[in-house]
């Protein structure tokens, strides 16, 4: 059996980084899903349904992506947000065919140096047709690498930002 970073069909991953900025910052960039083409090479944006101004358990979206060569294969996935906990975890579902599909899980560990954000999934259903794509495309490898982005990304944005509040902070 392949090791667990190697596989090629879709469970359950995560990938994690070490980012100089405040657990809350963090979450506040995470849960406002409409900026997270930002920072995702797969999502390019999301919707809220409704008017929302702070995300909470409950709240649902359309997300829009784009995948395969040149990103020229787009598609919409509705989605919930399980859980919000400021600082703490921000969790998401989005759907399949109208099934609850795949949980993204962002979770914030304070740290000496700022705070460890990790990114998951995990593969609650999906149909048979997407998991004999699963083998070719190798979509494992393809989510791994772009969480590794994702949190890459992230971590450029709130570096940034947080040195700018620091400057205007200190008067400079």
């Amino acid at each position: 059996m392949a090791p667990e970073n190697q596989r090629w069909w879709l469970t359950s991953d995560e990938v994690e980084l070490e980012i100089g900025a405040d657990a809350h910052l963090l979450y506040e960039m995470v849960s406002d899903l409409p900026r997270i083409g930002e920072w995702s090479p797969e999502c390019e944006s999301v919707d809220w349904e409704g008017e929302v101004t702070t995300p909470v358990a409950g709240t649902t979206f359309v997300g829009h992506n784009a995948v395969g060569p040149g990103r020229r294969i787009r598609y919409s996935r509705h989605g919930e947000v399980l859980v919000a906990d400021p600082g703490r975890e921000f969790t998401f579902i989005t759907d399949e065919g109208g099934r609850p599909s795949t949980a993204w899980r962002y979770t914030f560990t304070p740290t000496a140096g700022g705070t460890r954000v990790t990114e998951g999934y995990e593969v609650r259903w999906i149909p048979v047709w997407a998991r004999i794509l699963d083998v070719p495309t190798n979509r494992h490898k393809e989510l791994v690498a772009n969480m590794r982005t994702t949190l890459a990304n992230l971590k450029a944005a709130a570096e940034s930002r947080a040195d700018l509040q620091s400057e205007a902070g200190n008067g400079g």
